[in-house]
């Protein structure tokens, strides 16, 4: 299998999340993990350039929020 490759890369207006496949598959993975029921509101993972996505992506945060 191949390693994921992640970037994220946008503008002010829009943001890209571009990956292979076996990065769209630990993308969906996380958050799927945040998803869990035993987890609180407020948990989050940090993603960053250079070390679980592309060199040159900038940073991302997925989070959970139980009031949206």
């Amino acid at each position: 299998m191949d390693e994921p490759r992640i970037t994220v890369y946008g503008s002010a207006t829009e943001i890209t999340i571009a990956a292979n496949a076996a990065g769209l598959r630990d993308l969906a993975e996380r958050l799927h993990g945040l998803a869990e029921p035993d987890l609180r509101d407020g948990y989050h993972e940090h993603l960053e350039g250079g070390i679980n996505l592309e060199e040159g992506s900038i940073s991302l945060i997925l989070a959970r929020d139980e009031t949206l």
